[in-house]
């Protein structure tokens, strides 16, 4: 891989300091920023490969900066905050963000962090998606090599996780998985949390991807068990809209 990118948010200096200077350590490029608006405007311009976001900034806030970026990029975003609330990582998690790490933190399990989200973002794109076939189940597409997923012909936004879980189910359908192996898909062998998260993605999916989320067709509970894709046609009443 090349030498990676990573915009760091954090009005903090010290904290901002020590993060740059531990990713430059480990050879990445770094760009800082200390205010919400100005870190946007670096996020367009550099095009960065990872972002560290903190929550609580001058001017727009991380979730705010969130939002607007997963309008055009996929890029991986971990969040940082003070705060240990599940709400906020729900948020953070909902708005498309892919870790959510509280402060303090262990600069080594940071860093440990940010290359696996960094290396897995690599190999989804090179390996992952490029030999598979577009996936079709009625006005649901799913076509892997550009990551784009489409509801009635329209683009649905999804981030790098959520299109990753969307995928690995649908090309695997009325397969059931449990909770604990789409965690360990999504985040592999780096402890980030527990499996509650699996249950954001599903919610933030069908969201998205159904017209009555809480009576899903394509992602079906498995009650005590996990979830599965249904690749059955769309029934009458039930169509997406």
């Amino acid at each position: 891989m090349s030498k990676k990118t990573i915009l760091v948010v954090d009005d903090d200096n010290e904290i901002n300091e020590l993060l740059t200077m531990s990713l430059k350590r480990e050879g990445f490029n770094v760009v800082s920023a200390f205010h919400g608006n100005v870190a946007l405007d670096l996020a367009r311009e550099h095009s960065p490969d990872l972002v560290l976001l903190d929550v609580l900034l001058p001017g727009l806030d991380g979730f705010q900066i969130c939002s607007e970026l997963r309008k055009t990029s996929n890029v991986p975003i971990l969040f940082l905050s003070c705060k240990d609330e599940d709400i906020d990582k729900v948020l953070g998690l909902g708005l498309g963000g892919d870790d959510f790490i509280s402060k303090p933190f262990s600069p080594i399990e940071l860093i440990a962090r940010v290359k696996a989200h960094i290396r897995r973002n690599y190999l989804l794109h090179k390996h992952g998606v490029e030999a598979d076939q577009t996936l079709r189940y009625d006005r649901l597409i799913i076509e892997p090599a550009t990551h784009r997923v489409l509801v009635d012909d329209k683009p649905i936004a999804l981030s790098a996780k959520e299109f990753k879980l969307l995928f690995h189910l649908a090309k695997n359908p009325n397969r059931v998985y449990k909770n604990e192996q789409l965690f360990t898909l999504l985040w592999d062998d780096v402890h980030m949390g527990d499996t509650h998260t699996v249950m954001v993605h599903i919610y933030n999916l069908r969201k998205k991807l159904e017209a009555n989320p809480a009576k899903p067709h394509y992602i079906h509970t498995i009650r005590g068990v996990g979830y599965k894709f249904n690749d059955k046609p769309i029934e009458a009443g039930d169509q997406l809209h």
